[in-house]
């Protein structure tokens, strides 16, 4: 992301931020202060006959605003609405306005083909100190999109840090997956994905955007169906490929428990990695959201695993690496303190949490076998009222099916909530949490279309 400022003669200021406006590339600093946006709130205050918020729209030239209001046209009032805001923050020095900025770097050279049109330039400015770039997530292409949406609803990441979508969208799948492990359920999901694609029915067409997420829960919960033996319930369809649920609790819960426990090393590893570049090595070594937490939970889930398997080693390994991940997270803690008594007690108390939390971490997911069993055990009382029913005649028989088609259709419904509940909590609390240590501005480059046959004057 390059640091521009867009320099124009006064004559043009108004060609030169119409040309920027229809690139759609250059996200310009508002008087308020970098970031600030009213262009949400602009359209809204200028509406269409018929009430509905009009969509901005720029003239070439300057409009006759009489002739605009005759027409009607909301959205050229829109425009130009945000066009004179943009005008009163531009900064005026004799015969010359400029605007600050951020553009991408690859964008410049675009732009200022178009401006040189009109005699406008962006310039390449430094980066004033102590300001981050907004970030800019790609979010484009039907299938990123709903992936890029999971991560910036918990936080903008900030502009040195890694880009998680694709990871955040596996995991997501993969968390999903284990807690609504059923076959039929999966592809019900799927199918599902399917209408949201084809937008139909009407009524879903709303939720177009989702289907690649839905689409990708839908897969992991057929995946784990089939390790599980499920189809809607354990009805016997299908062979059991590795484990039942309900016949293997602790199984299901210790995999559970080792599957947290990678994916927060995961976490500590990227964690590291944005440390590492949002503030060199010192920042990765010492943060508990980098090195000196990694290492305290590898030492910890090291000590708790010689301890279960009576292995003295293991153990004592495992107490040194944590000790010695605390004593770097201590160091850090201190250094960041106002030192004396005060930042010895600090330091004490965010280091209790942080202990705390990498102690109990891997234990939260255990909720993963929980609600898988939970998904299980639900499907079984379905199942067994189905074919209680059916040994009872005629009517039995219609009971049976009316049965089974209700209760997985609650079944269904209640775990496919409860489970994408879950797993955005774990993937934001336990997760994100460990990989970002604060957030982004998002890039919001202004963007309204030229018209190019309006009414002018």
């Amino acid at each position: 992301m390059q640091r521009v400022a867009l320099v124009t003669p006064h004559s043009a200021l108004r060609e030169s931020l119409v040309c920027v406006a229809d690139a759609g590339c250059v996200d310009l600093d508002r008087a308020g202060g970098p970031g600030r946006t009213d262009d949400a709130a602009a359209p809204a205050r200028v509406r269409g006959p018929h009430g509905p918020a009009a969509r901005p729209a720029l003239s070439p030239t300057r409009p006759d605003p009489h002739a605009v209001n005759r027409a009607g046209d909301a959205g050229l009032l829109a425009g130009e609405a945000q066009l004179s805001e943009r005008l009163g923050d531009a900064v005026r020095r004799g015969s010359v306005a400029a605007l600050a900025g951020w553009c991408p770097a690859a964008e410049v050279t675009r732009v200022n083909a178009r401006l040189a049109g009109v005699g406008g330039v962006l310039v390449p400015l430094r980066p004033p100190p102590g300001v981050d770039p907004p970030t800019a997530l790609r979010a484009t292409g039907p299938v990123r999109r709903p992936f890029t949406l999971l991560v910036t609803t918990y936080g903008t990441p900030p502009y040195a840090d890694l880009d998680p979508t694709w990871a955040a969208a596996a995991l997501y799948a993969v968390m999903f997956g284990m807690m609504f492990g059923d076959v039929g359920h999966g592809a019900l999901l799927m199918l599902g994905a399917l209408a949201l694609y084809l937008r139909r029915p009407r009524f879903v067409a709303r939720w177009h955007d989702a289907w690649p997420l839905v689409v990708a829960a839908g897969a992991a919960g057929v995946v784990a169906g089939l390790a599980y033996g499920e189809f809607f319930g354990p009805t016997g369809v299908l062979p059991v490929l590795w484990l039942e649920p309900l016949r293997q609790p602790e199984r299901l819960l210790l995999t559970a428990v080792v599957v947290g426990a990678v994916l927060l090393l995961l976490a500590y590893a990227a964690g590291a990695v944005n440390r590492w570049r949002e503030g060199g090595l010192p920042s990765a070594l010492y943060s508990l959201s980098g090195i000196a937490g990694g290492a305290a939970f590898t030492g910890l889930a090291g000590a708790a695993a010689g301890m279960a398997l009576h292995l003295a080693w293991l153990l004592a390994a495992g107490a040194v690496l944590a000790l010695a991940g605390v004593a770097l997270a201590a160091a850090g803690t201190y250094a960041g303190t106002g030192r004396g008594a005060a930042g010895v007690v600090q330091t004490g108390v965010q280091l209790f949490d942080g202990v705390l939390r990498i102690a109990s971490n891997a234990v939260s997911f255990a909720r993963l076998a929980a609600f898988g069993l939970t998904h299980a055990a639900l499907s079984l009382v379905v199942w067994n009222g189905a074919v209680g029913l059916s040994h009872h005649g005629a009517v039995g028989v219609l009971g049976a099916v009316l049965v089974f088609l209700v209760g997985n259709a609650l079944v269904f419904l209640l775990e496919a909530l409860v489970a994408g509940v879950q797993a955005l909590r774990l993937e934001y609390f336990e997760l994100f949490s460990r990989v970002y240590d604060g957030q982004g501005r998002p890039f919001r480059p202004w963007h309204v279309p030229v018209r190019r046959s309006e009414v002018a004057s």
